[in-house]
């Protein structure tokens, strides 16, 4: 199977991340898309993270009606940071036959420079990358983009989890930014000073 491997910390997921996943599932002719909570993101050291259980939870209720979509906990059973690295060559190694592309933001792809061990992630997978408008590629390393697969006419929602999160903290709804049962779930929860 061709799968994409779609993490992220998820807190909460919403509509923007189902929108580049679908995109990414149907641009690549994906079979599946696996959503991957990270435990530990080494890009966001010491901030407070909504405990696993709840962004698990939100994903499994987000995506719990497309049919290719599915949940990994695969990062949140290994300890320390999640580095992408090795979810990549855990999934490789448990899954032999299958392809992994990773999927990544347009404003991700121009950081994959500084990715760690971003030459060894690029000999294991492709990236699916979701160009946001005046996403700007062209100083993308020629080694990298070689294994960028663009999504093609990409629709974009420009919503940040963070964005959502200081919305429900003052009292927004959070309708329509979220999927129906995750806001619910958030509400029913009391997450995010709702």
């Amino acid at each position: 199977m061709n799968i994409g491997i779609f993490g992220g910390t998820f807190d909460p997921i919403h509509i923007g991340h189902l929108i580049i996943a679908e995109q990414a599932w149907q641009s690549a002719g994906l079979d599946e898309v696996w959503f991957i909570p990270a435990a530990s993101p080494p890009h966001k050291p010491g901030q407070g993270i909504t405990p696993a259980e709840h962004r698990v939870a939100m994903v499994r209720l987000a995506i719990r009606d497309h049919p290719k979509f599915r949940l990994s906990t695969v990062e949140l059973q290994r300890p320390g940071p999640s580095y992408t690295v090795d979810t990549v060559r855990q999934l490789c190694a448990q899954h032999p036959h299958d392809r992994f592309f990773l999927i990544v933001g347009g404003d991700m792809v121009n950081d994959l420079p500084n990715w760690y061990k971003i030459e060894e992630i690029l000999q294991m997978v492709d990236i699916i990358g979701h160009a946001r408008p005046g996403t700007k590629t062209d100083a993308l390393p020629p080694e990298i983009e070689e294994k960028v697969i663009w999504v093609q006419d990409p629709v974009t929602v420009n919503i940040s989890s963070t964005q959502i999160r200081r919305q429900l903290a003052r009292g927004a709804s959070g309708r329509y930014l979220l999927p129906e049962p995750v806001r619910k779930y958030i509400k029913g929860k009391r997450l995010y000073g709702t």
